[in-house]
């Protein structure tokens, strides 16, 4: 079977899934428009050549919506990665060491050699000190924060989302050998566990004291609220067009006109592009009660959309209006 392939059905995707049996299988899920995922299929294309054993796929998120669904597939890029037809692990983001060693790990723990406890103990050990320490604050629970499987892990999942918490989390269960080591390695047997900066803070009920001391947000950290993402967005540049695509290639008609209509005003501007982030996206609706794409804004106050900056050009008033912001 051939290392690289593409899977643009489910059929496909479930067959090669069966074929692999044992062996590992690697899947992107991407978006031909993300130039991260172009990145990451170049990444993909090296690991292919050096992991002869390992199958590696690229399945188009929106073409595949039915597995996209089933693996709630959010972002791109996103990789699964999966053994005997069942999911093991997972990567979120374009994180291309991550990715390197995931797969080598993941490709050589099919067989492990007799008589060789001790120094794979001690390399379940070196893992576990790197997984503690992966995020500032580190979440260790049954599932992930989006579909918790256990009622403590979705109480902490709460509290954290209450508090504003930054963090990341390991599904245990998808990592039986995780699960267990961790157990000995930090001598704390149930789960879930809370780690700052690579020291355990404790289990739920550790969390719930700190909450009720008020020593939660001290001993935690922060996460920046969307509302505070927003306003630093709008307010990176003076002038600010929020877009599908970049100044490079627009990804829509309306972000097309626009950027010829900025860039013949002649006047200096950055863009963000809304289909690289969901949450900003989204946000930024409801933040400026303006429902469409494109945006744009002038040192953080909103302008608005296709339509205002094409009556602004009419009535020879968007030169001024855009250079209150340069």
């Amino acid at each position: 079977m051939a290392a690289l392939v593409d899977a643009s059905s489910s059929q496909q995707f479930e067959d090669l899934l069966k074929k692999a049996g044992k062996s590992l299988v690697v899947v992107h899920f991407l978006a031909p428009w993300a130039p991260q995922c172009t990145q990451m299929n170049d990444v993909m294309a090296e690991l292919a050549k050096e992991h002869s054993q390992v199958t590696f796929v690229k399945l188009e998120a929106e073409a595949v919506p039915e597995v996209s669904e089933k693996y709630e597939i959010s972002s791109v890029p996103t990789f699964l990665f999966f053994k005997n037809c069942e999911r093991i692990d997972r990567l979120d983001g374009a994180h291309a060491p991550e990715l390197t060693k995931k797969v080598q790990r993941l490709a050589s723990s099919t067989a492990v050699p007799a008589g060789s406890g001790a120094p794979a103990k001690e390399g379940l050990n070196e893992r576990l000190k790197k997984l503690i320490n992966a995020a500032p604050c580190m979440l260790f629970m049954k599932g992930s924060p989006q579909e918790p499987r256990c009622g403590f892990s979705r109480q902490i999942v709460e509290i954290f989302k209450q508090h504003a918490i930054q963090y990341s989390s390991f599904d245990i269960l998808s990592d039986e050998e995780v699960r267990q080591g961790l157990k000995t390695f930090s001598n704390w047997p149930t789960y879930p566990q809370v780690y700052v900066n690579g020291e355990l803070v404790g289990g739920l009920d550790i969390v719930k004291e700190l909450v009720e001391s008020g020593e939660l947000e001290n001993t935690c950290p922060k996460a920046v609220t969307l509302e505070h993402r927003l306003k630093a967005l709008i307010n990176k540049k003076p002038v600010m067009l929020f877009m599908k695509g970049n100044k490079e290639m627009a990804k829509c008609g309306f972000s097309r006109q626009i950027l010829e209509i900025m860039n013949g005003a002649g006047i200096d501007y950055d863009t963000f592009d809304i289909l690289q982030d969901e949450e900003v996206r989204q946000g930024l609706k409801t933040y400026s009660n303006w429902p469409t794409y494109p945006q744009l804004y002038v040192k953080g106050e909103l302008v608005g959309g296709l339509d205002i900056v094409k009556e602004l050009k009419e009535s020879g008033e968007l030169q001024s209006v855009l250079k209150g912001g340069s």
